[in-house]
């Protein structure tokens, strides 16, 4: 049976809907930056997806090209992620300015896949598709110690379960830690095509830090 990152690291990826403090370790991942609406038609957004999935499945399917990758396991493709921010204010995000958006669209990449393997699959990609995978990048990023929940429904209704991360940090002697290297976090469980807006799952993640 295939490695699955969402059941084998439950803590992760399947939070209670009541916030909890987490620390999170260093993780690596594909990464595509952008900017502007995610949900207009030809947006950066969208298009980053297409270029994560071609390189995590290029990475994934690479048993099949002479075990490239040296202690390759079968595996399902983590979920798509995402930091997010406005500038000027990246404390607080303005769901109401979504063409004010940055982000950082990303798919975890598992521990044994190194840079060198990932500069293969960007090289297997762009020479099979005939198309410019410049835009992907090899990112770790180590979150360390944040406010993570489960928020089910639509993504404009988020500031709701992220007041409550806020206040549970607070009761707990924490403050938000938002800065230009850390990031408000979106794990995306659900496909948006296929679920109705009130039952998406999202994990969302905020880094915080002991109040002084």
């Amino acid at each position: 049976m295939a490695f699955d990152y969402k059941k084998e690291y439950k803590e992760f990826y399947r939070p209670k809907t009541s916030p909890k403090i987490i620390k999170i370790p260093n993780m690596n991942y594909i990464a595509v930056r952008g900017k502007g609406n995610p949900n207009e038609e030809n947006s950066q957004y969208k298009a980053s997806i297409g270029l994560l999935y071609a390189i995590a499945f290029t990475i994934k399917m690479s048993n099949k090209e002479a075990h490239q990758i040296k202690g390759y396991f079968e595996y399902v493709v983590p979920p798509l992620e995402g930091l997010w921010w406005q500038e000027g204010n990246r404390k607080a995000i303005d769901y109401n300015k979504k063409d004010k958006f940055n982000f950082i669209s990303m798919i975890r990449l598992p521990d044994f896949v190194t840079k060198e393997d990932f500069n293969w699959a960007i090289e297997k990609a762009t020479n099979k598709k005939k198309q410019d995978f410049s835009k992907v990048e090899f990112l770790s990023y180590e979150e360390g110690v944040c406010v993570q929940c489960m928020h089910i429904g639509s993504y404009d209704k988020e500031p709701e379960t992220i007041n409550l991360m806020h206040e549970y940090s607070k009761q707990n002697g924490y403050e938000l830690d938002i800065t230009t290297t850390r990031f408000h976090h979106e794990i995306y469980l659900s496909d948006p095509r296929k679920c109705k807006i009130e039952n998406l799952k999202t994990v969302l993640r905020h880094p915080i830090k002991k109040k002084l």
